[in-house]
């Protein structure tokens, strides 16, 4: 851990002296030290649910509106102490509505039908197969599990925003501020964070190992589905087979682990 802080300071002041952002990156994914000798595991009990790839499939049929999605954001924010902030520039969010034209913004939307054009649609980690957001981390405080989910370990975190910067679906947010007081009922069973670390959703992956489905799938009447893409037989497989369905910028090769039935 002390050495990856070293490593980080070093080249953020290499980054400072003018090379710019991108170099420092590339350095930070290539590094040997960029490896953590081990990586936190949650453990699972008898009855958890396992998978080769978890994937998410999203219904936008479902969805009529954004009261709708309210139920599923409240769920998932509740039980991961996500905080309550008025100021929208501190705001954290693990789950949350978007407009497809800006949710999609690669995706040509012009001639599209007006419902899904002005369609709420539900964004979150993408939980992506080629994530760049676990490349760049300096202290693997970002890491990436067998089963295709990507997970933060908050104490490793230092805040320097790599993640951030190298996610290219804004689906992470940074504590400005200690959100301990802003959070409207803590869940004993689920950590809290502190300020000047990075958060985002974790595939329910706590629930997982006790073998529940995500919160927000639960939560979501049938707007969620969840399974594992690599089985033939999955219900998430079953849906993609029977139904046209998009992902948030797939040019970008990321290979996004989340599904949108339009």
């Amino acid at each position: 851990m002390k050495s990856s802080r070293r490593k980080f300071l070093k080249i953020a002041g290499v980054s400072a002296l003018g090379l710019g952002a991108k170099p420092v990156l590339d350095v930070l994914a290539s590094s040997g030290e960029h490896e953590a000798t081990s990586t936190p595991e949650i453990k699972k009990g008898k009855d958890a649910l396992t998978a080769k790839r978890w994937a998410m499939v999203v219904d936008t049929r479902k969805i009529e509106s954004e009261e709708d999605l309210k139920p599923i954001i409240e769920a998932c924010h509740k039980i991961h102490n996500v905080p309550d902030l008025e100021n929208k520039n501190h705001e954290i969010k693990w789950i949350w509505a978007e407009e497809f034209q800006h949710g999609f913004s690669t995706q040509e939307y012009e001639f599209a039908d007006e419902r899904v054009k002005h369609l709420p649609f539900l964004t979150l980690c993408n939980h992506c197969e080629n994530a760049a957001c676990v490349r760049v981390c300096p202290t693997k405080a970002t890491f990436k599990r067998e089963d295709g989910i990507v997970l933060m370990d908050f104490h490793r975190c230092i805040g320097c925003r790599f993640c951030m910067a190298a996610c290219p679906y804004g689906s992470r947010s940074f504590n400005f501020r200690d959100p301990r007081p802003f959070i409207k009922e803590t869940n004993p069973e689920f950590p809290t964070r502190t300020k000047g670390v990075v958060e985002k959703c974790n595939f329910c992956a706590e629930r997982l190992a006790v073998g529940k489905l995500p919160a927000c799938v639960e939560a979501s009447n049938g707007v969620l589905t969840f399974g594992d893409l690599d089985d033939p037989e999955s219900e998430v497989r079953k849906l993609l087979k029977t139904n046209y369905a998009i992902r948030r910028k797939p040019a970008l090769g990321a290979g996004p682990s989340v599904f949108y039935i339009i």
